[in-house]
């Protein structure tokens, strides 16, 4: 085990106390057994991330929905088909990206017989911010992507407003680069007359990315035939 300060890509906020270690498939193992927090209990399994062990990319969405749960994996229910869309339209190939989440468990409240979600807690996203820590150590990546408020502010502090600061790019303390867009389930709860310029941002979001991502690929390349 490590701390949370030691050899750690970013500060997350908060930090908790010691990181697992392991790759990918010893991590999403472990944390099949995590009762850090009480949601586990209700949830059906733990949402681990998925996506390269060494991706240049991480995107880091807030918590498993419905669908995650059911399926055990990260954005695969209607927000995910939505962000399948519009990185489709800015160019970036899912598969060449690792994509996880600030919460592991779904967490949700019954109505009737549905189950609908309900945000976690303080106390519950810092629960299992150990496994997001665990994650960015072992893929060390260049870039990290937070999709909506409750990452953007793991990432950059309780302070940041995702409908003032996003679009921006932000020097993270080890150097590596942060940037902050809309969660694509935010674009669906958004009223229908302002979803689509919601969506559209999105999109440029993404496609600013993609376009960091290729600038710093010919700089590096062009700096290796020196």
């Amino acid at each position: 085990m490590l701390r949370v300060a030691e050899q750690l890509p970013v500060p997350l906020a908060k930090p908790v106390g010691e990181i697992p270690q392991g790759d990918l498939k010893q991590l999403r193992r472990a944390a099949r057994e995590c009762h850090a927090c009480p949601l586990w209990k209700k949830a059906t399994q733990t949402v681990f991330g998925e996506g390269p062990e060494h991706a240049a990319i991480v995107m880091i969405g807030e918590q498993p929905g419905l669908y995650e749960d059911r399926e055990g994996l990260p954005f695969v229910g209607p927000a995910g088909k939505l962000l399948d869309r519009a990185l489709e339209e800015a160019r970036l190939d899912r598969s060449q990206l690792y994509l996880t989440n600030t919460v592991k468990h779904f967490k949700y409240e019954i109505r009737g017989k549905a189950r609908l979600h309900k945000r976690a807690n303080a106390a519950e996203q810092a629960a299992c911010r150990m496994w997001l820590a665990a994650e960015l150590l072992r893929i060390q990546p260049r870039i990290l992507v937070a999709l909506g408020a409750m990452a953007a502010q793991t990432l950059f502090g309780s302070t940041f407003s995702i409908v003032r600061e996003r679009g921006r790019w932000r020097q993270l303390a080890d150097g590596r680069r942060g940037f902050a867009t809309w969660h694509p389930s935010a674009v669906l709860r958004t009223p229908d007359e302002k979803r689509d310029s919601m969506y559209r941002q999105l999109v440029e979001d993404l496609m600013e990315i993609r376009r960091h991502c290729v600038a710093s690929d010919r700089s590096a390349s062009s700096k290796s035939k020196a």
